[in-house]
């Protein structure tokens, strides 16, 4: 079975691929400093959710 991830997860980084789609890469530490950069998401679990989701994304597209 796979993760359930919340809609707001899912919308951030959406919106995150759409804006910056040639900037993550399928690394998630790279995405973790790039995530910070692009939002203002204080939260680390948050922040970690959504940096996953974009590399999951990102390695799937590729």
């Amino acid at each position: 079975m796979g993760n359930i991830r919340q809609s707001n997860i899912k919308n951030i980084a959406r919106l995150l691929i759409e804006d910056h789609a040639d900037v993550f890469t399928s690394d998630f530490d790279e995405n973790k400093h790039l995530v910070t950069k692009y939002t203002t998401i204080e939260s680390k679990t948050i922040r970690n959710k959504v940096a996953g989701y974009v590399t999951r994304k990102v390695a799937r597209s590729q």
